[in-house]
């Protein structure tokens, strides 16, 4: 594996990849992506990834992904699967529309799209920008401000992603599976997804993001993800990260909402080294619900950092926010939640809460809840705690006869229960059950 050479900076090096890069697309890139890539590139160079010294990520560490040289997954050679490969990765007992993507490009062969309601689109971002398509001249990239490195390298390397339009006052009965799969038996490879969603007026739609990875493989994703939620719609969307122990995962997620929408996101970490999630909402309307909700389960040394926004920029909404973490061994957890209250945002009713159990006493937690509040006539609310298992219901659990084991694991369920029963799509549910214990090796209940 090679390290970065001494005293070079990461944007040297991805800036350094660009040539090679756009030379292997053998002109599948088109003019819309030259363009971008032209002005992103210019920034990378004059951007500095976050250090420990950078305010929003002073309790994460990014040597474990910086001193590496990652390049590019569509530089190399192609990654192979079968059917069986997909079939195992994606597992799921539930009814859903399937894209695939390997190593963020899009695989036809591999996704399952059924007939779908007139004028949806559910497919590639790349099939989108070289059709022309309207939607991601005028959405893509829009909303996003104040931009890292990270961003920057996206913008820099995109190339695909899932592309989804739910025209107004269309329902999609059945929810999307985004399955982005990983990784290279032979490389130190990075990919970087860009998912678009555009919800229409009164329009419904559940999506489940999937992040796996090729086992034995080290890689970096850096994913953005962009979701409109327009007036009177309603989206759900559940993401499990569940990528290779050794991989990198850091994904910002940015969500712009308009008047009487309702939007919940549910974040679910398992995998991964160093993951680290940004999600921010953007409240631009009256009577709007935002709902933020994330389970996280470290061991090892495994870093887990959750970094949330909610900004309410207009009067009379709502935003519910509930994040848990169960860390063990010299697993690390971060949580940075800010809501801010606009001035003109009147009659905000906000909460957020983060709670965190340590089952070893190596394992830590930095959390820090934030309010940011100029307006007068609001209700808003925020915590955080910290602890170890309850002794005194472990105690009376252990006096019933039941084995110590089997008492943890039912006490660890009662703690993530918050979070999971908010699922809304039951097969998610119990695969999310199975995970929960599959992942800190405890039994079952």
């Amino acid at each position: 594996m090679k390290s970065v050479v001494k005293n070079r900076k990461a944007n040297d090096w991805y800036v350094s990849l660009v040539e090679n890069f756009e030379a292997k697309l053998n002109g599948k890139d088109n003019l819309f992506l030259k363009d971008l890539r032209k002005s992103a590139v210019g920034k990378l160079a004059a951007a500095d990834f976050p250090t420990l010294k950078t305010e929003e990520w002073k309790y994460t560490n990014l040597n474990r992904v910086l001193n590496k040289e990652f390049i590019h997954a569509a530089s190399v050679e192609k990654v192979e699967l079968t059917k069986e490969d997909i079939d195992k990765f994606k597992a799921e007992d539930f009814e859903y529309n399937l894209l695939v993507f390997i190593n963020g490009i899009f695989s036809e062969e591999f996704s399952e799209v059924g007939k779908l309601p007139k004028n949806i689109f559910i497919g590639s971002l790349n099939d989108g920008i070289q059709s022309g398509n309207e939607f991601i001249k005028n959405y893509l990239g829009k909303q996003i401000e104040n931009k890292t490195a990270f961003d920057h390298l996206n913008d820099t390397y995109m190339l695909d992603g899932a592309f989804v339009v739910i025209p107004d006052g269309t329902v999609l009965e059945k929810p999307i599976q985004i399955l982005n799969i990983s990784g290279h038996p032979n490389e130190l490879t990075f990919n970087t997804p860009r998912n678009l969603i555009i919800a229409g007026q009164n329009a419904q739609a559940s999506i489940f993001f999937k992040y796996v990875g090729i086992e034995g493989s080290k890689y970096f994703t850096n994913s953005v993800t962009e979701i409109y939620v327009a007036e009177n719609a309603l989206v759900n969307v559940y993401k499990i990260e569940l990528e290779d122990v050794d991989s990198y995962h850091i994904e910002r997620t940015e969500v712009y909402q308009k008047a009487n929408s309702i939007f919940s996101h549910y974040n679910f970490t398992f995998g991964g080294s160093l993951v680290r999630n940004d999600i921010n909402s953007k409240m631009d309307g009256e009577n709007i619900e935002c709902h933020l909700n994330g389970l996280y389960i470290g061991r090892d040394d495994q870093h887990f950092d959750n970094h949330t926004f909610i900004d309410h920029a207009k009067p009379n909404c709502y935003s519910n926010e509930l994040y848990k973490g169960i860390l063990d061994d010299k697993a690390h957890g971060v949580f940075s939640g800010k809501i801010q209250v606009d001035k003109d945002a009147q009659k905000t009713n906000a909460y957020q809460s983060n709670k965190t159990i340590l089952l070893s006493k190596d394992a830590s937690i930095d959390t820090k809840p934030q309010l940011e509040i100029y307006a007068d006539d609001v209700k808003c609310s925020h915590g955080a705690t910290v602890g170890h298992l309850d002794e005194t219901a472990l105690f009376y659990i252990l006096s019933r006869g039941i084995p110590e084991e089997k008492a943890k694991s039912m006490l660890i369920t009662a703690f993530a229960e918050d979070v999971v029963s908010k699922v809304k799509i039951k097969g998610l549910k119990e695969k999310l059950n199975h995970l929960i214990f599959e992942h800190l090796n405890r039994v079952e209940v």
